[in-house]
């Protein structure tokens, strides 16, 4: 069970890192992204250390963003992504899901039709909980960082510098 302590030790983890805010902030909007795209069961964080290796990205964070949207919250917003994206591909209400036999060609027609909006619904709502994500992460940083001298010196040093410093 996930408890209080382990979750304010990771996030004192997070804020200790020793990287540019950006460079942090940046993995962890990712990772948020990568969270609200449609769940596969270990796909999320297979998918944020691939993403988080090619791109370059802090791997710690592109994790810790792509377990934002827990198993309590998917299914809301799997929910809302699908009316979202069938409203802007111009459906009218849900459509009802009714599978008639268990055969391929039936669940194929019924992935088909139902994955364009659930995609696109994630899509949408992936990036502008990746771009808030990305904002209230980097402030964070800061804030806590001035906190803690060395972590502020530091801080303020990358900001002025704009990159990580060796």
């Amino acid at each position: 069970m996930i408890s209080r302590e382990k979750i304010k030790k990771h996030f004192k983890e997070i804020m200790s890192l020793d990287s540019h805010p950006g460079h942090i902030s940046t993995g962890f909007a990712v990772g948020v992204f990568i969270s609200f795209t449609p769940p596969i069961p270990g796909l999320h964080t297979a998918l944020a250390l691939i993403v988080a290796f090619v791109f370059r990205l802090n791997k710690l964070t592109c994790l810790t963003g792509s377990w934002v949207n827990s198993p309590i919250t998917v299914v809301p917003s799997m929910i809302l992504s699908y009316k979202l994206g069938k409203w802007l591909l111009g459906g009218h209400g849900a459509s009802e899901l009714r599978i008639r036999n268990l055969d391929w060609h039936t669940l194929k027609g019924v992935m088909i039709h139902h994955s364009k909006p659930l995609l696109l619904g994630c899509s949408i709502i992936g990036f502008f909980a990746a771009v808030a994500a990305y904002f209230i992460c980097y402030r964070l940083l800061v804030f806590f960082r001035r906190k803690d001298a060395a972590l502020a010196e530091i801080t303020r040093e990358m900001e002025v510098v704009g990159e990580e410093l060796e």
